[in-house]
């Protein structure tokens, strides 16, 4: 009995986590967000993929209330990840992203400096994760994604910088 209710369960979770993941992108109002470009020393990218969306996407997500973006950057970075930031992360820019809906703003960080050990399991909606050589990312890597991988490696700021 139990190993049939186990199949049931494996096969229903990933129907219940879109119909969620649907209901509450209808049901929200703004957002923020935050995302990295998560660079090893050969400046391979770090990429996720999600069980609820097809592609690739930068790791990152949404910011809780009386949550600031380092603190989510560095939540969403171990869940997803097992990245575990030790520098401080630059600010790449704010973008309003059209994709989703016209009420997000997702802030894009770069990380050079982590580690990713002795941290726990990544979260369950993460299906695949990995770090990928820029000129051959994974196939279905988003657009947006892509654009600002070679936004960063380019090394075109976005945002202004004062001293």
């Amino acid at each position: 009995m139990s190993e049939t209710l186990g199949k049931l369960r494996r096969k229903l979770e990933p129907l219940l986590r879109r119909v969620f993941h649907f209901y509450w992108w209808l049901a929200r109002g703004m957002t923020l967000g935050v995302r990295a470009v998560v660079l090893d020393d050969t400046n391979r990218v770090f990429l996720v993929q999600h069980s609820y969306v097809r592609g690739w996407y930068l790791p990152g997500g949404g910011v809780e209330v009386g949550e600031s973006f380092m603190d989510a950057l560095r939540r969403e970075l171990i869940e997803e990840g097992r990245i575990e930031v030790s520098g401080e992360p630059a600010l790449h820019g704010v973008f309003l992203n059209h994709h989703i809906s016209r009420r997000d703003h997702v802030a894009v960080y770069v990380v050079r400096q982590f580690r990713q050990d002795r941290l726990p399991e990544p979260n369950p909606e993460i299906v695949a994760c990995g770090f990928f050589e820029a000129a051959a990312l994974p196939e279905g890597t988003t657009p947006g994604t892509i654009l600002r991988i070679r936004e960063v490696l380019d090394g075109r700021p976005l945002i202004p910088t004062w001293r």
